[in-house]
């Protein structure tokens, strides 16, 4: 029985790989194939599944689809731009703002809020938006790990470790991976302010984005002080942050239809949120169960102590850059669902607490995309849409960009990581 949930774990691996387009259909396949195999029993499938994660990704998703169309992200990156000198500093505040926007807002959402600055900056000016979405999409997916709401991947190991929102930031009275990640931002900065050296063109918006409608920023500061709050409760029930986002976004769908008093706004809405990627995870989820049932989970730690020994630093070190360079071509949600449980049993059989080995999983699996325009949504998203505006981007123009970005925000993560939590 091994044998054959390693062979479908492995098929849906690849399958992944050579279909995106599908895979959530695949994931969802092959999770079928597990229970209809009697590799994991159908009685643990719904407990296979982590229902917080799914409900937390579910609405965050709405909330952030209102909080778009009020127009204030907007109006923010207008603001922040106008004060900018010329196109070198322009660059780097649209990269870090898109950055401080996505350590709470998933990253293809906040692409697609900041790119179109972006391009009006660009076509006011008569140069190429390339660089500055191509920072905007990677400054995204750096800051993604920062906070448990930040990514799919954050997401993922606060579930799977049980941790809440302040944890991210202090834990066990010690800087948490946030640190990490600013670390890195400050590190790989300096590298765009390299890169950018000569754009000194001035700059200056003379109009500025109107925002339509305050409370959607009020449902999204609401749900970031709720889910601190939720992180002092002790003995909560397990799926407390997936009530307080889809609680929220309950209350914002209930005052849009209200004050629209159109139905199909509603329906808008509800369709808005990101079924593919759910189901892609909630498939995921009970292959995952299926592979930990069938002791595939436990070999694959084996396989690593065996390459590392006993050597604590050498195990953080294959793991930061194995992820890094996994995740710079395949999707980091799956590798990070997979490598989860497998950091976990390595952490038990080396006898020592999982969070350094978590926080470089995290580090690596997430910043790793970045090397590449197929190794993250975000990239995918961005290079979408200067296709749409008639910018064509090859994939060694991106890594030009993505991969000293990379290198450095990788490297900055990965010795705080070591020197705080070894």
């Amino acid at each position: 029985m091994k044998e054959i949930a390693l062979g479908l774990f492995i098929l849906t691996y690849v399958l992944l790989l050579i279909f995106p387009k599908i895979r959530a259909f695949i994931a969802l396949g092959s999770a079928a194939l597990f229970v209809v195999l009697g590799i994991l029993p159908i009685g643990e499938v719904f407990g296979a599944i982590d229902w917080n994660v799914i409900l937390m990704i579910a609405g965050t998703m709405g909330i952030v689809s209102l909080f778009i169309d009020s127009k204030m992200p907007a109006l923010m990156a207008d603001v922040l731009i106008d004060k900018m000198p010329d196109v070198k500093w322009a660059t780097i505040a649209l990269a870090l703002f898109a950055g401080a926007i996505s350590a709470f807002v998933d990253n293809v959402a906040t692409v697609l809020m900041v790119a179109p600055v972006a391009l009006n900056i660009a076509k006011k000016l008569n140069i190429s938006p390339i660089p500055s979405i191509i920072c905007i999409a990677i400054s995204s997916n750096l800051q993604g790990a920062a906070t448990l709401v930040g990514d799919t991947t954050s997401v993922l190991l606060g579930g799977f470790a049980n941790m809440d929102f302040m944890d991210f930031i202090f834990f066990y009275g010690r800087p948490g991976i946030f640190f990490a990640v600013q670390a890195g931002m400050v590190v790989s900065t300096f590298v765009l302010l390299y890169i950018f050296r000569k754009d000194n063109t001035p700059i200056h918006l003379e109009e500025k984005e109107t925002v339509e409608d305050y409370f959607p920023t009020v449902l999204l500061l609401g749900m970031i002080l709720l889910l601190i709050a939720a992180s002092f409760i002790q003995d909560k029930p397990n799926i407390t942050n997936g009530l307080i986002c889809t609680g929220l976004l309950g209350i914002g769908l209930i005052r849009e239809l209200i004050k629209t008093k159109d139905y199909s706004t509603f329906k808008k809405r509800i369709a808005e949120i990101d079924y593919f990627t759910i189901l892609l995870l909630i498939g995921l989820f009970v292959v995952i169960g299926g592979i930990v049932e069938a002791g595939i989970v436990a070999d694959i730690s084996d396989l690593f102590l065996y390459v590392a020994g006993d050597n604590v630093f050498l195990i953080f070190t294959i793991i930061v850059w194995a992820s890094v360079l996994f995740s710079a071509f395949i999707d980091n949600i799956p590798y990070t669902a997979t490598m989860l449980p497998v950091v976990a049993a390595i952490s038990t059989a080396m006898g020592i607490e999982p969070y350094l080995l978590f926080f470089g999983l995290l580090t690596g699996a997430t910043l790793g995309g970045n090397i590449t325009p197929i190794g993250a949504s975000a990239n995918i998203t961005a290079l979408g849409i200067l296709r749409k505006n008639g910018h064509e981007v090859s994939t060694l123009e991106f890594i030009k960009y993505g991969l000293p970005f990379t290198l450095a925000a990788v490297t900055a993560g990965y010795l705080f990581i070591w020197f705080v939590w070894s």
